[in-house]
């Protein structure tokens, strides 16, 4: 199984606010959730690193030409943000699930995704 995590997924499985363990799979990022990560400007150094030793256990997908289409046409009809048709545009070039909190990206019917459930 192939799995995109959204920033925000990464944020609470870094901060252990996951009900749920991750499951057994491939797991991969985009390089715009990396950007996201790493340019908090109040970020910690033990945060610093805390992001840099979870990025080295996924795989960090770059911008190519069919993501950058596929991004405009997610923006366009679902009028998405820019970093956020991206993270959809990594999922559906890799037809990997989605992990993510954020509700809009829910509506993309192209994908497959999933909400993580948050410990109370």
């Amino acid at each position: 199984m192939s799995i995109v995590l959204d920033t925000n997924a990464v944020l609470y499985f870094l901060a252990g606010r996951l009900a749920e363990p991750l499951p057994q799979a491939d797991f991969y990022v985009s390089v715009i959730t990396e950007i996201e990560l790493l340019s908090y400007p109040l970020l910690k150094m033990e945060d610093e690193t805390e992001i840099h030793a979870f990025l080295k256990d996924v795989t960090i997908i770059d911008l190519t030409e069919t993501i950058k289409q596929s991004a405009i046409a997610f923006r366009r009809q679902y009028r998405l943000k820019l970093p956020d048709a991206l993270i959809v545009a990594t999922a559906h070039s890799l037809n990997a699930e989605l992990f993510t909190n954020d509700i809009k990206l829910l509506n993309v019917s192209e994908l497959s995704i999933k909400s993580l459930l948050l410990k109370v």
